[in-house]
């Protein structure tokens, strides 16, 4: 029997604008069942809303920021078969209703082989609009009063030892100084697959959800974001980029993703940081573990950024990382490598 909206858990400021988005989808009023599905306080308020028989998915979004852009840019991946379809936004009420994902289970080993092929049509897709921002590890590549209260918060992090901090920032300075920005590279992107939520597999295939963070941005952005997540040595970088090129990719692909996910170990490591806080102190006293291991666990959802202590312990993870990598002989074969640019490129 449908409910009354207002008898539900939409807050009571939204339910015009629901009621108003149901109508003008499906032709009704009220649904047949409604779940709050918001993950904490904060969040955008997410419901899975059960209407006719069929589930859909329905989002308030309480944060700031463009949603017109990001009605756009999920519009457009739901076009190319990547997002779920969309049914019903409204830039003024901020909500929107799509397709709802029943997720199941899916393999690192099987992400890896097809979500390239997902990542190669969103980045052909015609540029997404611009955004004011940048909430990638590509932020670190563009000089600005940002970047340099960024570079100055890793600076004083005392919570990590000096000898460290200025190891990385010398490093820093060489990818900056070798890794040039291509007009090619520059692609509409997700900009959030650095973590497992924003992918889903509903049994036959994976999709992308949640764009809110996206605008056009170097591809290796996103390949990196997941291949930190998922590649755990060389031959799954190589598969991984065969998959996405269609071709086996040059030493100059493998060199960018290399250098990518380095920075991006550095700027998730810092934006994650807690600072000289009890969090962060318990995390550094704690015995660290591999990171294959913690691409198991988080790709498994053994692994969460819900509280202090969790962000505290994924700086840890990815900053020991990216430290463990720039002590290695193919950072300096990356660099090279990425130095000398071939005349052309087959991206």
């Amino acid at each position: 029997m449908p409910i009354p909206i207002e008898n539900c858990a939409i807050p009571g400021e939204h339910v015009a604008a629901v009621v108003r988005g149901l109508d003008e989808s499906f032709g009704v009023s009220t649904a047949d069942q409604i779940t709050d599905l918001t993950e904490r306080p904060g969040s955008n308020r997410a419901f899975q809303i059960l209407v006719q028989g069929r589930a859909y998915l329905l989002r308030i979004n309480t944060r700031r920021g463009d949603v017109a852009r990001q009605f756009t840019c999920m519009r457009v991946a739901a076009e190319a078969g990547l997002a779920p379809r969309v049914w019903y936004t409204n830039d003024e009420d901020r909500i929107s209703i799509t397709d709802f994902i029943f997720a199941s289970p899916f393999s690192a080993r099987e992400t890896l082989r097809h979500l390239p092929v997902a990542l190669r049509i969103l980045h052909a897709l015609p540029l997404f609009p611009t955004a004011p921002f940048n909430t990638t590890c590509t932020f670190l590549l563009n000089k600005s009063p940002l970047l340099d209260r960024f570079l100055e918060k890793l600076k004083a992090a005392t919570a990590l030892p000096e000898r460290e901090r200025t190891e990385v920032l010398r490093q820093y300075e060489r990818i900056v100084a070798c890794y040039s920005p291509e007009a090619a590279d520059v692609v509409s992107s997700h900009n959030d697959l650095f973590k497992p939520d924003n992918i889903l597999y509903d049994g036959n295939r994976p999709w992308l959800v949640d764009w809110e963070a996206s605008f056009p941005n170097d591809r290796y952005a996103d390949l990196a974001a997941v291949a930190n997540m998922l590649a755990t040595n060389e031959e799954d970088e190589r598969l991984f980029l065969q998959a996405y090129f269609a071709a086996s990719p040059t030493a100059y692909h493998l060199a960018r993703l290399h250098i990518m996910r380095q920075l991006a170990h550095m700027f998730y490591a810092m934006a994650f940081l807690a600072g000289d806080t009890a969090e962060q102190m318990d995390v550094e006293n704690e015995p660290a573990f591999s990171y294959s291991y913690f691409q198991q666990r988080f790709w498994a959802r053994g692994f969460s950024l819900a509280d202090e202590r969790s962000k505290a312990a994924f700086s840890r993870i990815h900053w020991h990382e990216l430290l463990h990598n720039l002590r290695q002989p193919r950072w300096e074969e990356a660099l090279l490598t990425a130095s000398n640019r071939p005349p052309t490129t087959d991206n």
